[in-house]
């Protein structure tokens, strides 16, 4: 229950910010903070953190939409 309570706030917070920019290097900014407050929700230590923003980093640089010719 404890982890349910600590993910919450963390989940909402990379909902919020899924959407953030329009470029890949604002997308996978917002992907790196937001996986990095769930990595050190979860995990709560510095390694936690790190891996939470690099793997955020790279969701939100690869679900960049494709731009209209």
């Amino acid at each position: 229950m404890k982890t349910i309570l600590k993910l919450a706030p963390a989940i909402g917070l990379v909902g919020l910010l899924a959407a953030c920019g329009t470029t890949t290097e604002q997308r996978a900014a917002s992907g790196a903070l937001g996986g990095a407050v769930a990595g050190q929700a979860i995990g709560g230590n510095t390694g936690a953190t790190v891996a939470g923003a690099a793997i955020g980093a790279v969701a939100g640089a690869v679900t960049t939409p494709k731009k209209p010719n």
